[in-house]
C-alpha cells in the first residue's frame, strides 16, 4: 500500500504558520503567495450582477450567448483573433476546467494516459492527471522559462491526452513560442491547452494567443480572475476547435458545470470595457517594479517578467529558507517555487497583489 497522502495537503495550507508570524508585525502580514486580484472590479460590472435577473433560473453551462459573443469581440478587438461563438463555451473559472479536463479527454481517447505540462507551472495542470489516475508528465523548461518541446519524450508523445502550456507563464513569466506548440501538436495528434488568463498583462512585445496560429487541435483558456479582478466571479471560458469545444461542452451539462447567472452578466459587462484592464496592468507593473527595488536593498536581484504579476526570485540556500527569512524579516509571505514543481526548488515566487500601502510597509520594516 502506498504511504503517500491522500488527498495530497493543499500547497497554501503549508505555509500557515509562517502566516501567523508574519500577523505579528506592526500593520499585519503582507500576503505575496497567491495570485488573488486586491483591487476593485469596475463599477459596471457590478452593476450588470446586481441587475441581471438572471438569478432565479439555471443558465446553459456552455453560457449565454451574450457573454460568448462578449468572448468572442473581445478577442478579435484586443488580439486580432477571430472565434465563432459557437465555438466558445463558459466555465465556472479556469481552474476547474484545468483539474477536469483529463479524466474527460481520457474518455474520448481511452487508449492514451498521459498529461504533457511545463515542469515549473502552476500545479492544477499535474492535479488534473493525478484525479484521473493518469500519467502526469512534466515537460523541461528552457532557460528562458519556455516550454522545450525538443524534450518530450516520443513515447510520451505517443500517449498524451493533452499538452498544457501558458503563455505568459506562471510563475516565471516565460514567453512560449505559440506557434511551435500549436504546429508540435498537430504533428503528434495531441490536443494542446493554452492558459491564456495573463494574456492582457504581457509586458515583452504583443499580447498572443495560440489562436494566432489556427484553431485545429487547439484551445485556448480565458479567465476574468485576472483581467478584471473577478476572481470570486468564477467566469472562464475556453475557444477554439470546434470539435474539442463541443465535446467538452456536451460533457460538462452532465456534471452541472453552470457558471451563475449574475456572474454571466457581470462577464459580459467585463469584456466589453477595456479601459480598466489598461489601468490594471500599469498598477501591476508598477508594484513589480517597488518589489524589484524593495529586494534588491535585501541583497535579492530580481527581473521583471515577461508578462504576468509575478517575480520570480532566485533562492540559493534553497526555496524554503528565503521563504522564512522573508516572513521573519519584514513580514512577507511568498510562495516556494517548489510549488509550481520540484524543479522550482532554487526559487520563490512573489505575487504583486497587495496596494502600495502594503508594499510601503516592507520598506518602513526595512529600516
Amino acid at each position: 500500500m502506498s504511504t503517500e497522502q491522500w488527498p495530497p495537503p493543499h500547497p497554501y495550507d503549508t505555509l500557515l504558520a509562517l502566516k501567523a508570524e508574519a500577523e505579528k508585525f506592526e500593520g499585519g502580514i503582507v500576503d505575496l503567495s497567491i495570485g488573488r486580484p486586491c483591487d476593485p472590479p469596475p463599477a459596471a460590472l457590478i452593476e450588470a450582477a446586481a441587475t441581471s435577473n438572471l438569478e432565479r433560473g439555471y443558465p446553459p453551462s456552455i453560457g449565454i450567448a451574450p457573454l460568448r459573443e462578449a468572448a468572442g469581440n473581445w478577442m478579435a478587438r484586443r488580439f486580432d483573433v477571430h472565434v465563432d461563438p459557437t465555438n466558445i463555451a463558459a466555465c465556472v473559472g479556469t481552474k476547474e476546467f484545468v483539474a477536469s479536463l483529463a479524466g474527460l479527454l481520457k474518455l474520448r481517447t481511452p487508449e492514451r494516459d498521459t498529461v504533457l505540462f511545463p515542469a515549473i507551472a502552476y500545479p492544477t495542470y499535474a492535479m488534473s492527471a493525478t484525479l484521473a489516475g493518469l500519467r502526469a508528465v512534466p515537460v523541461p523548461l528552457d532557460e528562458n522559462w519556455c516550454i522545450d518541446l525538443s524534450q518530450i519524450d516520443p513515447a510520451d508523445a505517443a500517449r498524451a491526452l493533452c499538452l498544457w502550456i501558458n503563455t505568459p507563464g506562471n510563475p516565471a513569466g516565460g514567453m512560449d513560442d505559440l506557434g511551435a506548440a500549436a504546429e508540435w501538436g498537430r504533428s503528434n495528434n495531441v490536443p494542446v491547452f493554452s492558459d491564456e488568463c495573463y494574456i492582457e498583462f504581457t509586458f515583452s512585445g504583443e499580447p498572443r494567443s495560440i489562436l494566432h496560429h489556427g484553431q485545429d487541435g487547439v484551445i485556448a483558456v480565458h479567465s476574468l480572475s485576472k483581467r478584471s479582478n473577478f476572481a470570486g466571479g468564477r467566469v472562464g471560458f475556453y475557444a477554439g476547435d470546434a470539435e474539442l469545444v463541443h465535446y467538452l461542452s456536451e460533457c460538462r451539462k452532465h456534471t452541472g458545470m453552470l457558471v451563475p447567472g449574475p456572474a454571466q452578466a457581470a462577464a459580459v459587462a467585463a469584456f466589453n470595457d477595456d479601459e480598466h484592464v489598461v489601468a490594471q496592468r500599469q498598477i501591476y507593473l508598477d508594484r513589480m517594479k517597488r518589489l524589484v527595488e524593495l529586494l534588491a536593498k535585501m541583497g535579492l536581484p530580481a527581473e521583471l517578467p515577461g508578462g504576468a504579476f509575478y517575480l520570480w526570485v532566485d533562492a540559493p540556500d534553497g526555496a524554503m529558507a528565503l521563504v522564512e527569512r522573508l516572513a521573519k524579516e519584514v513580514g512577507m509571505i511568498v510562495s516556494p517555487g517548489t510549488f509550481y514543481g520540484p524543479d522550482g526548488e532554487n526559487h520563490i515566487r512573489i505575487a504583486a497583489v497587495e496596494p502600495a500601502e502594503k508594499i510601503d510597509l516592507l520598506f518602513e520594516r526595512l529600516g
